[in-house]
């Protein structure tokens, strides 16, 4: 009896020794190549996590980058560029993630840099904050390289007295073998981008995509046979690539509350956040919570997308009620929230 005790007491510490390295919170390196920076100067700022393996998570701040691929920091003084580097490394039960980013700042001065935040699902980790000295550039006005006049150009000057003979007498070859390269040029680049010289079929509008794509959800009938957290991470992906496509909101490196953020700033669908609310609600419930949701739950926030995508659909001149690609939705309510519509499943 107390050999029985002891193997069970033995297991209990390993099982517990393995899930606190499975489950010990990241953490954020950062570093700069140099704190003395002179102005319009570029450095690198390297910035490093390390989580356990098959651990996700995400830089927030990544999400801030313009167009322009600039992320101000520091009251617009001091920029951020996009990762111009990512490592990831793999030692055991842990993995390294490593970022290198360019930094540049045109004003001078002393400037701390802010806390770095990487958030891992409820879970967020800082980075220190570094100090950084920007140089100004003493410039001085402008001194002549010499004292005498330049060569005087030539009579009723022309743009040929700059061309060679040989150009001006055979331009029309020229003009035939500059045409034939980039013909060529373009052939060879078009072949390596797209495999073929034809053009290709038009892509599927961001509706179509995902009408098409939750259809072929539907009919793995994934929830059925007790794979919820698959049906929950498929439903949200077809979503969060809708809103990218749709409304150019990344949504991939967003977390659900920064997902209704960004809903609540487009006018266009502000008033569509309860289908959102329920869905990422009920797949963090599932994701995180180890919840099991009843089946009416799964139809609900399947119809709840379908009803999304319908509502935000580009109005087209020529749609009509018969559109054999559109979804028989039909609008109601009731003090629940939304309902189910038709084409969900039970």
């Amino acid at each position: 009896m107390n050999f029985k005790f002891l193997k069970i007491l033995l297991l209990s510490v390993m099982i517990a020794g393995i899930s606190s390295s499975l489950f010990a919170s990241a953490t954020v390196q950062i570093r700069l190549d140099s704190v003395n920076l002179l102005m319009g100067k570029m450095t690198t700022l390297h910035l490093s996590v390390t989580q356990p393996k098959g651990a996700k998570g995400s830089f927030p701040i990544f999400g801030r980058i313009r167009d322009n691929g600039i992320i101000p920091i520091c009251g617009d003084s001091v920029e951020l560029r996009a990762p111009s580097k990512i490592d990831t490394l793999v030692s055991g039960n842990s993995v390294t993630i490593n970022y290198d980013i360019p930094l540049q700042a045109f004003d001078s001065g002393y400037y701390r840099l802010p806390e770095f935040a990487y958030v891992s699902g409820r879970d967020t980790v800082s980075s220190k904050s570094l100090a950084i000295k920007v140089v100004p550039v003493l410039a001085e006005a402008d001194t002549p390289i010499h004292d005498y006049a330049s060569v005087s150009g030539p009579e009723n000057p022309s743009i040929f007295d700059h061309v060679p003979d040989w150009v001006v007498d055979y331009w029309w070859v020229l003009l035939i073998v500059l045409l034939a390269l980039a013909l060529a040029l373009y052939a060879v680049r078009r072949y390596r981008s797209q495999g073929s010289l034809l053009p290709k079929k038009p892509e599927p509008t961001p509706y179509e995509a995902a009408v098409s794509a939750l259809r072929t959800l539907k009919e793995k009938k994934l929830w059925e046979q007790g794979m919820e957290k698959e049906y929950y991470t498929e439903l949200t992906d077809i979503l969060r690539h809708y809103l990218f496509r749709r409304f150019g909101i990344n949504a991939a490196e967003m977390t659900s509350r920064q997902i209704l953020a960004a809903l609540k700033k487009n006018k266009e669908i502000a008033d569509k956040r309860v289908y959102f609310r329920q869905i990422l609600d009920m797949a963090d419930f599932v994701k995180f919570a180890k919840v099991r949701p009843l089946p009416d739950d799964n139809v609900k926030s399947y119809d709840n997308a379908l009803r999304f995508v319908e509502e935000t659909r580009p109005v087209q001149p020529e749609d009509s009620d018969t559109d054999g690609s559109s979804l028989d939705l039909k609008s109601k309510e009731d003090s629940a929230g939304p309902v189910s519509v038709k084409g969900g499943e039970k």
